[in-house]
């Protein structure tokens, strides 16, 4: 039950702060490895797996995906329309691209994104997984299945009939995901970008 107690505002930086999280970049120190410096240079768990092994990469993504979860099932529990739960959401991701531990220059949010929409639009995330999962097989490129799947996710969320605030955010995070991505894009293009599976 939401809490009338607990300002939104509260939640929605508390939700920011879990966003900051740093799990690849903390996981590349332990090793003695400025991440910023190797493969990508992203933070994420694609370069972490690249750059210390999968299981590395499968710690960051369990914890980059947790902070969206963490953050969508507090506001759940203390707030209680919609709009406030969805902005809660929005704030995570936020934090996760725009960190203020990293002088506000994150990873590309699907991890954490994922971790959201698990929560906020649950059929609607394991449909796009779906895309996610037959893009990167037939493509083998990890940029374009999150793209893909980013671009679908509030299509899915209509036909689900989702609550429009849900939707919203979901059209938010697309576009964010998009706009980080469009160097991988690129490089597609050009045929220069790296596949995670090899065809």
């Amino acid at each position: 039950m939401a809490d009338p107690f607990a300002p939104p505002v509260l939640i929605w930086i508390l939700s920011y702060l879990l966003g900051c999280i740093p799990f690849g970049i903390l996981f590349a120190r332990i090793n003695n490895i400025n991440l910023r410096e190797h493969g990508s240079g992203n933070i994420g768990a694609t370069n972490v797996s690249r750059i210390l092994g999968k299981k590395a990469g499968l710690m960051t993504l369990v914890g980059d995906l947790s902070k969206g979860v963490a953050a969508v099932a507090i506001a759940s529990h203390f707030l209680d329309p919609a709009w406030q739960i969805a902005v809660a959401g929005l704030m995570v991701f936020i934090g996760h691209v725009c960190p203020v531990f990293l002088k506000f220059k994150g990873g590309k949010g699907v991890a954490t994104g994922l971790g959201v929409f698990l929560v906020l639009m649950p059929l609607a995330t394991f449909t796009v997984i779906g895309v996610f999962a037959v893009t990167l097989w037939s493509s083998g490129y990890v940029s374009l299945s999150s793209v893909l799947a980013a671009l679908f996710l509030p299509l899915f969320g209509i036909f689900y009939q989702y609550p429009p605030e849900f939707m919203a955010v979901s059209v938010i995070v697309a576009l964010i995901v998009f706009h980080r991505h469009h160097e991988n894009m690129q490089r597609i293009l050009d045929g220069n970008e790296s596949r995670f599976l090899k065809k």
